[in-house]
């Protein structure tokens, strides 16, 4: 009876599914769940290094808001994440659509494009650190040779050059990933497609919005939500490249959480921090669930 009992549950398909699922769901609470709603405790309370704290609900979110350095850390991480997100993807897609053309040292040309994204961030961060040095930039020494500017650029002394510098810096790393993500989508793509619209008599551009865009669109989906949450968390290149500096006008949310809790050792306040930054990574999923996920179109609609 025991047997035939065994038999049943390897029939039924969910059951199978879900023992499968079994370790993963153990590894995701361990390493993912425990961690956030600890978080989200500490959030709750005064804690501090070397001390456990106790409960005082709300005090540290009212902190925060009311915190400048906290409003411009908020500020900048979005400013940050739309622009550098904004700018990977139409790069990205521009590679994609060149990548898939048929040059010469074709396969070359793909493995030179994803070194920046597999070169270590904070290697990425340094050389970009001497670029951007107030008396030694490359790019400062040129534009002088040129004429065009009379002596050195503050890259990472001016708040806003600080801020359009860090922004270059995660596009350049960023790029690679989306470019190849999108070039494998244009793979999917039957050529037939590209053949029939060209008897039509259609453009280029025409076939890159009735065709290649909507196909891509699910790939698009993935692709930018995973942009926007690696942007948004973007913790090594800032850390490496300015700490936050000048004065904070690079500060990111997860820099200042973590300053304000292993540096400064106040827990309660700095997870407090992390956890604000939840809300926006909801948005930014749902975003992609039900704005682009649908495809409206796939079902003959408007």
């Amino acid at each position: 009876m025991v047997s035939d009992r065994l038999a049943a549950w390897g029939e039924n398909k969910n059951l199978l599914g879900f023992l499968f699922m079994l370790p993963a769901a153990a590894f995701l609470l361990l390493f993912l769940v425990y961690p956030l709603g600890l978080g989200v405790w500490l959030s709750f309370t005064d804690a501090k290094i070397g001390r456990p704290g106790e409960f005082v609900g709300l005090e540290n979110y009212i902190w925060i808001i009311g915190d400048y350095k906290f409003q411009t850390a908020v500020f900048f991480t979005l400013f940050y994440t739309v622009f550098a997100s904004i700018a990977k993807f139409a790069i990205g897609l521009y590679l994609a659509l060149l990548l898939n053309q048929n040059l010469p040292l074709k396969a070359m040309i793909r493995a030179l494009v994803l070194i920046p994204f597999i070169v270590p961030t904070v290697l990425s961060a340094i050389a970009f650190w001497w670029i951007f040095d107030p008396q030694f930039s490359i790019i400062s020494w040129s534009l002088r040779n040129l004429g065009w500017i009379d002596g050195n650029i503050d890259f990472l002394g001016d708040a806003w050059n600080a801020r359009w510098s860090v922004i270059f810096a995660n596009v350049w790393r960023g790029v690679p990933f989306i470019a190849i993500s999108l070039l494998a989508g244009l793979q999917t793509v039957p050529p037939s497609l590209y053949e029939a619209a060209t008897l039509d008599g259609a453009t280029r551009w025409q076939m890159f919005v009735r065709i290649t865009y909507p196909l891509l669109t699910p790939i698009i989906a993935v692709v930018m939500t995973f942009s926007v949450l690696f942007t948004f968390t973007d913790f090594q290149l800032i850390k490496v490249l300015t700490n936050g500096g000048p004065a904070g006008a690079t500060e990111l949310m997860a820099t200042m959480s973590y300053n304000t809790a292993i540096l400064g050792g106040r827990i309660g306040e700095g997870a407090a921090i992390s956890t604000a930054m939840v809300p926006f990574l909801l948005a930014a999923i749902m975003v992609s669930w039900f704005g682009l996920q649908r495809r409206k179109w796939q079902q003959g609609e408007d």
